[in-house]
């Protein structure tokens, strides 16, 4: 059968705000450099006024993803909540207007859309200040199973794992996938989530996902392992791809008895790693459902990340089309 869509995910729908911090800031503010700390209306509202001028940008781990698909050219849709206010205004705008289709209805009382207090310190570093407000709301009666039942693959975001409703979502959209002949991704998303959740996350990777995305330190997590070499051992043969990125290092991706190396591309000078994940998942969820051998996927999702990486916020500011035709075409 025909699907409608190439990818759907499901994950936060948060409006991101980009600023521009030192590590004074992050030490006044007992943050963690590199991290991401949930915060709760007052946390963010008081951070926020501590800060300089930002940009103000729709984000989301899985939003970022679906973005970036449509932005190649794939057919994309996305499934999260936001409230019924002008930060949810700004993300469902964003999201349409890449070309993803996103009907999810909006919330008309509970908490706020989601936010990020994302800060950049000068050696490209991402530091975040998560308020979930509504995103975490999100749970059966919000999925679109007919969008789910039409996509080639429903990419999950491991951020949302936090919440038992939208746990009970994940499973619920996997299986309607599944049952369609669809396939299911996952990005672990963080490594202090993976922290929280080991055992859950390991089940659902076994009983239901098909691709995973994970960075070293995820990866690592995830089996308590003691090197990269040793985590990789470990996810083998669990799931039947696991794309394994490693910063400078390029990525590893294992599928079957394959093991694949990508290197990086280095496009610029680093600025900001913030959605590199993000769009390494959307080049290679973009070539896979166009059939595309795994080593071009990593090649492509290797390119999308290489690009996001020199500029400020996790939504690429030129044309991904045109990057690829100069140097995948």
């Amino acid at each position: 059968m025909e699907k409608c869509f190439d990818v759907v995910g499901i994950g936060n729908a948060i409006v991101d705000v980009l600023v521009q911090a030192d590590d004074r800031f992050l030490e006044d503010h007992d943050l963690t450099k590199g991290t991401m700390a949930l915060v709760d209306e007052h946390q963010a509202e008081r951070l926020y006024a501590s800060v300089g001028p930002g940009l103000e940008t729709s984000g989301g781990s899985a939003a970022n993803t679906l973005a970036g698909v449509a932005q190649l050219g794939g057919r994309a849709g996305f499934i999260g909540r936001v409230r019924d206010d002008q930060l949810g205004g700004i993300f469902a705008h964003d999201i349409r207007s890449v070309g993803a289709r996103f009907e999810t209805p909006a919330a008309t009382e509970g908490p706020s859309t989601a936010r990020c207090l994302i800060l950049v310190t000068p050696d490209a570093q991402r530091t975040m200040c998560t308020y979930l407000g509504a995103s975490v709301g999100l749970d059966p009666a919000d999925l679109d199973l007919e969008m789910v039942a039409q996509a080639k693959v429903l990419y999950l975001e491991g951020y949302l794992w936090d919440s038992d409703e939208a746990k009970a979502a994940f499973i619920a959209a996997a299986e309607v996938a599944r049952a369609h002949g669809g396939e299911v991704a996952l990005s672990l998303s963080d490594a202090f989530c993976v922290e929280r959740h080991r055992d859950s996350f390991q089940e659902l990777v076994d009983g239901h996902v098909d691709i995973l995305f994970a960075n070293e330190m995820e990866i690592t997590a995830l089996y308590k392992a003691n090197s990269f070499a040793e985590a990789a051992d470990q996810v083998r043969g669990r799931c039947k791809v696991a794309a394994l990125t490693r910063s400078e290092q390029g990525s590893l991706i294992l599928n079957g008895s394959g093991t694949h190396q990508v290197e990086p591309y280095r496009l610029g000078p680093l600025v900001d790693t913030t959605g590199a994940g993000d769009l390494y998942a959307a080049g290679f969820l973009h070539a896979y459902t166009q059939g595309q051998e795994i080593a071009a996927c990593g090649r492509l999702g290797s390119l999308c990340a290489g690009q996001v990486v020199t500029q400020l916020g996790p939504r690429p500011q030129g044309s991904l089309r045109e990057l690829v035709a100069q140097h995948l075409g």
